[in-house]
């Protein structure tokens, strides 16, 4: 398996009203920063989207890609890339965790590769970027709401 990078946040919300933010594709880019597009393709029989359509520009990452979901309940979400144009890797999962007290511990875990060559340390750092902006774009949506 690739390496990971992982991060967690506390968001002040249960883990049903994080999970249907996350769930909820179409909004992406009013929170996600560079994300143009966030189209569901294909849903389950609980609703949520099993493939999704992506347009990125975080320069200098421009892409578009799907990525195919698999729901657990309230408590995870991972995905795999399906197919993608600069992307060769992007698998992850959100993991959340009930703290009791109103508020979810959101883990964010992400490996991706790209198909132009970057250095490792490079890589590490880009992932660490994205989970870090992603982790904070979420919190602030879900508190927001």
């Amino acid at each position: 398996m690739a390496e990971q990078t992982t991060s967690s946040i506390v968001v002040q919300a249960v883990p049903g009203a994080v999970m249907d933010v996350i769930a909820d594709f179409p909004a992406y880019p009013t929170w996600a920063k560079g994300m143009k597009v966030a189209e569901p393709l294909s849903t389950g029989p609980d609703g949520r989207a099993e493939q999704v359509h992506f347009v990125l520009d975080v320069p200098p990452i421009k892409d578009d890609y799907t990525l195919s979901y698999v729901w657990d309940g309230e408590k995870k979400v991972s995905w795999t890339l399906v197919k993608g144009t600069l992307l060769r890797t992007l698998d992850g999962a959100y993991l959340l965790r009930d703290l009791g007290n109103g508020s979810t511990e959101v883990t964010y875990r992400l490996s991706l590769d790209v198909s132009i060559p970057l250095i490792g340390m490079l890589k590490r750092k880009g992932e660490k970027i994205l989970i870090e902006t992603a982790l904070r774009g979420l919190k602030t949506r879900v508190e927001s709401l």
